[in-house]
């Protein structure tokens, strides 16, 4: 799946941008701290100039039955890169997102294609599996280290505490310390 020593890779690079960031290797990250130390503005569809009521509506319309609702999307005119989040979402949700996307930027990644369509639609067109599945790695390892995550088994944090302090959801918490065989460790 990933090259041999991404995974080492990634929690290194997560260790180093903490320093930069003169965060604690083992403490929450403000992804938008990250999100400006590399040159990479945020914004919300309120932000977005001209945008207007009807077309914010729709954009933030979340009621959790349409697969195409979407999260987040990158934007780079020029030297200038945005990323664009769904603010209906939960903030653990928009941490999560941020920084996928900034895992993609971290990597080099390059969408494949953006198009329109007949009727004037903005088509974008997915990363590669393999880059999907890299950005999704290095985003969990930036959210959650695994030192923050033996911090929280040595502290016998509950999740649900855990998740609220780290910013992140339940479920990224579970998966994270499942897939780097924390939880195994402390059992």
């Amino acid at each position: 799946m990933f090259e041999r020593g991404y995974k080492t890779w990634c929690e290194k690079y997560s260790a180093d941008i903490r320093s930069k960031l003169g965060a604690p290797k083992d403490g929450p990250l403000d992804t938008r701290a990250l999100a400006k130390l590399l040159g990479v503005r945020v914004w919300t569809p309120h932000d977005i100039p001209g945008l207007s009521a009807e077309a914010l509506d729709v954009l933030l319309r979340n009621d959790g039955k349409s697969p195409s609702c979407w999260s987040a999307v990158t934007v780079v005119v020029q030297t200038k890169v945005v990323v664009v989040l769904n603010s209906s979402h939960s903030p653990a949700r928009q941490a999560s997102d941020l920084t996928h996307e900034l895992a993609h930027r971290i990597r080099g990644h390059q969408a494949r294609e953006v198009s329109l369509s007949e009727d004037g639609i903005m088509l974008l067109s997915s990363y590669d599996k393999l880059e999907e599945e890299e950005a999704d790695w290095l985003s969990g390892c930036l959210l959650l280290p695994r030192d923050a995550l033996i911090l929280i088994r040595r502290n016998r944090m509950d999740d649900a505490e855990a998740a609220l302090a780290y910013g992140v959801s339940a479920k990224m918490l579970s998966y994270r310390m499942a897939m780097t065989g924390v939880n195994r460790q402390f059992a």
